[in-house]
């Protein structure tokens, strides 16, 4: 059946056919992949939603403190605001450049909240507000709100009372009393091990100083780190903060009664400053001076807790804030362990 011109005609137009036939057939595949599933809108914005991954802290220690100042000027208003929300406002507005911070910029903010002005309208169109929002709100808000603290009354039978106050309710890393000397360190060098940069914060103190529960959670992790030394995280009570206090005191890192899973309050006394660390065998000292290693890191997902996308911001203005808010610590010379004077209470809204 074959003819010399005339199959090669015949040859040619069966293998175009199959060639339009298997187009159609993978043309109609194709369509079949890009059909709209039976989920609803919101399962797949939910699926499509990003986590944040990284965060540039650059609010200053002005900044942090007037917006501050200004959240508990106005707490009991008619009008409260947020210092969160302020400084995600600037920091959207700004470029997050605080290098040219003026107060004179958050009282226009607040003229205009007073005037009746939402920060849902004075934010609109700001393309990065929300991503700031969120990404302060993680980092900043475990460190103001409603919290009830012992006060001395000389009346009470105690010799105490319990206060409710609304203001700063997290504290400084060091106890009243205890002297230390830092400056802004973050992103240094680091060379043991490997070459990295600094994650952290350095504070200069004096071994056996009794270091504080910057803010209360559950402690994740207590022992030995070749980093770190003696080391002990914390997490937040809403997960998404993860402090990290390293180089504590060689024979005596922690408070006693702590364990991996306790429970410890903003304030209480969780080990000793030392300078272990840089050492694959246990409880030796290597480290030059003696000072507090601590670093805060973010976690928006459970997938970020240790992994090579870990989110470490710098935490130098947060304790120049704290520097002012102490827990106050008295010792036990049987026992030789500090513990705070004035017990703590966080309020929780519902």
């Amino acid at each position: 059946m074959y003819i010399l011109i005339g199959g090669k005609r015949i040859l040619v137009a069966v293998v175009a056919l199959i060639l339009v036939v298997t187009a159609l057939i993978g043309g109609l595949s194709y369509s079949e992949k890009l059909k709209p599933t039976s989920a609803s809108p919101s399962e797949k914005n939910e699926d499509k939603k990003e986590i944040i991954k990284w965060v540039d802290f650059k609010v200053t220690y002005e900044a942090l403190d007037y917006a501050i100042k200004l959240d508990i000027k106005y707490h009991e208003s008619e009008r409260p605001v947020s210092f969160i929300e302020l400084l995600a406002y600037t920091a959207a507005k700004n470029g997050n450049n605080f290098s040219r911070f003026k107060t004179s910029r958050l009282d226009a903010i607040i003229d205009k909240l007073n005037s009746g002005e939402t920060m849902a309208q004075l934010s609109e169109g700001l393309k990065y507000y929300d991503y700031y929002l969120e990404a302060y709100t993680a980092i900043l808000s475990g460190i103001v709100g409603e919290y009830e603290i012992e006060v001395d009354d000389e009346l009470s039978e105690t010799g105490k009372r319990w206060e409710r106050k609304y203001g700063i309710k997290a504290f400084s890393p060091f106890a009243k009393g205890f002297y230390y000397r830092h400056y802004d360190d973050f992103g240094a060098g680091r060379s043991y091990g490997f070459n990295r940069k600094h994650l952290g914060h350095d504070m200069i103190g004096s071994v056996g100083t009794p270091i504080i529960a910057v803010e209360g959670g559950i402690i994740e992790q207590m022992g030995w780190n070749q980093y770190g030394g003696w080391r002990i995280g914390i997490r937040s009570k809403d997960k998404k903060r993860y402090y990290y206090y390293a180089h504590l005191r060689k024979n005596f890192p922690y408070n006693k009664d702590l364990k991996v899973g306790s429970v410890v309050q903003a304030g209480d006394v969780i080990g000793y400053l030392g300078r272990t660390g840089y050492s694959i065998k246990e409880n030796v000292n290597n480290i030059n001076v003696a000072h507090l290693h601590i670093g805060l890191q973010l976690i928006f997902d459970e997938s970020q807790k240790e992994c090579y996308s870990e989110i470490w911001i710098d935490v130098y203005p947060i304790m120049q804030l704290l520097y002012r808010n102490k827990s106050a610590v008295v010792k036990n010379e049987q026992t030789k362990e500090y513990r705070r004077i004035y017990e703590f209470r966080e309020i929780i809204e519902d």
